[in-house]
């Protein structure tokens, strides 16, 4: 409950965790793979508006996603040519739509599974702003998508149409 308020300002500071959009952030490379996150349930609180309903604020936070990933796609590009794999669990992104972006669905790692159960307080209301009412998500439907950064770049003029179809959509709910 409180990782938002002191972990991932301290680091960031350090710059071991990078926001590349409001609602996505990355760990720095380690080991040639760079792991992926959903904002903070800081962030849902502060980045989400509450006259959005559920689907808008699915479409926003997506879209989030997607424009974070477009920032981190560049800016490897330009720091250097090393194929990282890139790796992330989520409960928002659907399967069809990461296959379309260049991730494949992976097995989720036992680990990952027990931080996901031991963090499930953050993750219940997190969801539950995400879908605009209380819901509780499913640790077992929760997937994990990997991808070779060089893969992703090959599909980054997909991302970016799908993330401007997104900011057009959520104009005209406003």
């Amino acid at each position: 409950m409180v990782a938002p308020f002191f972990d991932v300002p301290a680091l960031r500071k350090s710059g071991d965790l990078i926001y590349y959009s409001p609602l996505f952030l990355a760990e720095k490379p380690k080991n040639g793979k760079i792991t992926i996150h959903g904002g903070t349930l800081f962030d849902y609180v502060f980045v989400i508006g509450r006259n959005l309903n559920g689907k808008s604020r699915t479409n926003l936070i997506i879209q989030q996603y997607l424009e974070g990933l477009i920032k981190l796609l560049d800016h490897h590009s330009r720091e250097n040519q090393e194929n990282f794999t890139i790796r992330g669990t989520s409960y928002i992104l659907n399967e069809r739509t990461a296959r379309k972006i260049g991730f494949k669905v992976v097995q989720t790692d036992f680990l990952q599974r027990i931080i996901l159960i031991f963090n499930y307080f953050n993750l219940m209301l997190t969801y539950s702003i995400a879908k605009g009412k209380w819901s509780w998500p499913s640790v077992v439907e929760t997937k994990t998508f990997e991808a070779n950064l060089f893969d992703l770049m090959g599909k980054r003029d997909f991302t970016q149409k799908l993330k401007e179809s997104l900011e057009e959509r959520l104009s005209y709910s406003d």
